[in-house]
């Protein structure tokens, strides 16, 4: 198996940098010399995910996940340690040397690896079947001039073709190597019993990548007429396409998206390319499915702010409507711009300039309250029960919304909108929002007596609870008693172990001096003359570990040793204890002295230390103590131990006193 050399892999490490790639995932936004974004492996709606560029780490404090750019793309996008590696190696034009090669598909590390091989290897099929073959020019190639699509966006989007024969694809797989097997699971082949073919023979082809630009599956359009073959075949559902996930044109889109702040939203593959092309390029479109939650959650990583793009069709907009509730209940911000009668996205985006795109969609679009009471006005007008009906409808998207001020401003607008008493819709939100935090309750099987029945209010009451909120879970931990310490003392070796400090000692004529030390030899000196150990295994482990390496090379931080470990235990030990959570704001600039943790190093390692050594001597002296049982009180054995404890208590004592700790 081909190994990627050390030298490459530091050379990897020392180039990449995290922000950068992790700002391809997830909208980061500054904090302090940090960034801060919304996590992308977990539901939240409060930003708690950190990445560090001076030390090069990310911390997930919703999850708990953290460690080097490396660790991220293993853990997000289900890469390998090596794959991970190669992904960084291209972006940065990285050569890579290795120990030894051999094909890459024999000696793929996983099943779920092959699937990408073989996927990756379908795209490239397809594209070299629409460029270099008289078939795919005249048919394929042909079909995507005459949508207007330029040879630079059949590019930018993988486009290609599937020749119009049994086999082709299946013999092409056959020579190149490749498991049919696996092609058969990513549906590029089929096997009915009667033979295996080629899954999506004659059709044009529509890649579908995932945020890295991985190829996760496809979408096939049909050139045909006959009524009996379905106009779009998409890929099957496998482990590594899950069409729910993934929203299409997003590895296009993301960099413009987070730009603009704004995400807009249509329904098919050539919607989404004929945009892009026009210039709006923060476009995506659903996979080939309804709108989903997952899907949702995807864009809201980049953008809190979506417009949905509607064709004249009211039918298809009321379908839709699905689509803002569950925008509204991931707590994002949407609007929907109807293109005039005729028009859809793709045909809407070639006949104009970008400008003129832009300047429409600004004046077009309306908050989903305007849009849906003018679309379903005209079917209200002069009935008092469609209107009512109108009214609960809008008022049940408005309690989906998780934000309860902007739950308020939504309910006056409605009220205004619909001439409706503000105090009647806060009734009718409140009654929605009880009942459905009441079902929920049940179907948890939570459902207490305060819980049995309805509540009812003679006025509207405030909204006073928030039916999403869970008690965390309480944790019982078993620590030794100097845990805490030996946590602390790591934590600051980790952050500052490479910080030259100034330490009082004694030089030969027992004159006091200062002595220059990194903080990291400093307090292994405190800690290996006293014949101390941490009684925690994985902080002596990570310690010693430290130490090991900064004896190797001493210029080095060996954080960055830890970061890149595929030890998760270690790897998030040593990430959650340099992370910083909280980001003090820019004080001086307000001319406000803010004293931190780095600026008094010294003494808080020193601290540390003494609390360290107080709470050893102390579980000695608890351990003395203990041993007293039994031995005869007026015995020399008692007096020798009584005076040892006695001497232990001076000791900490003294230790206590330089903490500013008096006892009295």
């Amino acid at each position: 198996m081909a190994v990627i050399n050390k030298e490459t892999i530091d050379r990897i490490f020392e180039t990449a940098q995290i922000e950068e790639v992790i700002g391809e995932f997830v909208n980061l936004k500054r904090a302090g010399s940090s960034y801060k974004g919304l996590s992308p492996f977990s539901d939240e709606r409060s930003p708690s995910f950190m990445v560090s560029p001076a030390k090069q780490i990310f911390k997930d404090f919703s999850s708990g996940k953290g460690g080097s750019v490396v660790t991220f793309l293993m853990e997000h996008e289900q890469m390998s340690y090596p794959e991970a590696l190669r992904y960084l190696a291209q972006k940065y034009n990285i050569e890579i040397e290795e120990t030894k090669s051999s094909p890459e598909l024999e000696e793929a590390k996983s099943h779920r690896e092959s699937l990408y091989i073989v996927s990756e290897w379908g795209k490239k099929y397809f594209k070299e079947s629409l460029l270099s073959t008289d078939e795919g020019r005249a048919i394929g190639l042909s079909y995507f001039t005459e949508r207007g699509f330029s040879a630079e966006t059949v590019e930018a989007f993988g486009l290609g073709y599937a020749p119009d024969q049994f086999d082709a694809m299946t013999k092409a797989a056959k020579e190149h190597g490749y498991s049919l097997d696996y092609l058969i699971e990513v549906g590029l082949l089929k096997d009915k019993g009667k033979g295996i073919y080629d899954g999506f023979k004659g059709r044009v082809m529509f890649p579908i990548q995932n945020l890295s630009g991985r190829t996760l599956g496809f979408g096939g359009r049909t050139l045909k007429t006959e009524k009996h073959i379905p106009k779009y075949i998409n890929s099957p559902e496998c482990e590594i396409y899950h069409k729910s996930k993934i929203v299409y044109g997003i590895y296009q889109a993301k960099k413009q998206i987070v730009k603009d702040d704004l995400c807009y939203l249509v329904e098919g593959y050539t919607d989404v390319i004929s945009m892009y092309q026009a210039g709006i390029k923060n476009v995506v479109a659903s996979s080939g499915t309804a709108l989903t939650s997952d899907q949702v959650r995807l864009i809201g990583r980049y953008t809190k702010n979506i417009t949905i793009l509607y064709d004249a069709d009211p039918a298809g907009i009321k379908a839709s409507f699905r689509g803002i509730d569950l925008i509204l209940a991931e707590g994002l911000n949407v609007k929907a711009t109807l293109l005039p009668e005729g028009e859809d996205p793709d045909s809407f985006s070639k006949s104009r300039k970008i400008d003129e795109i832009q300047s429409y969609f600004s004046e077009a679009s309306k908050d989903f309250i305007l849009f849906k009471t003018q679309l379903l006005a005209e079917e209200t007008a002069g009935d008092p029960i469609k209107k009512a009906g109108l009214v609960r409808n809008i008022i049940e998207s408005i309690a989906i919304i998780p934000d309860g001020i902007t739950r308020s401003v939504y309910t006056k607008e409605c009220s205004n909108l619909l001439d409706v008493p503000e105090k009647t819709l806060i009734s009718e939100l409140n009654k929605i929002r009880l009942k459905r935090q009441s079902d929920q309750v049940r179907k948890d099987g939570l459902k207490s007596k305060s819980q049995a029945s309805p509540q009812h209010f003679d006025e509207p009451p405030p909204e006073f609870f928030d039916p999403e909120f869970k008690a965390p879970p309480t944790k019982q931990v078993t620590t030794s008693g100097t845990f805490h310490q030996e946590r602390d003392i790591l934590r600051l070796v980790l952050n500052y172990g490479l910080t030259v400090i100034d330490v009082d000692s004694l030089d030969e004529d027992e004159n006091e001096i200062i002595v220059k030390m990194k903080l990291a030899d400093f307090v292994a000196e405190e800690i290996f003359e006293d014949d101390l150990i941490f009684h925690d295994s994985l902080f002596k482990k990570v310690l010693d570990m430290y130490l090991a390496e900064l004896k190797v090379n001493p210029e080095k931080d060996p954080v960055t040793f830890f970061t890149s470990l595929e030890d998760n235990t270690t790897r998030e030990l040593v990430v959650d204890l340099i992370a910083d959570k909280h980001v003090l704001h820019k004080w001086a600039s307000q001319n406000i002295e803010v004293f931190t943790e780095s600026d008094k190093m010294f003494r808080a390692v020193r601290d540390g230390l003494y609390a360290f050594k107080a709470r050893k001597i102390q579980d000695v002296i608890g351990e003395m103590k203990e041993g007293l049982k039994g031995i005869d009180l007026n015995s020399e054995d008692m007096m020798a131990i009584l005076t040892e404890i006695q001497g232990l208590e001076e000791i900490k004592r003294e230790l206590l006193e330089q903490q500013g700790i008096i006892i009295f």
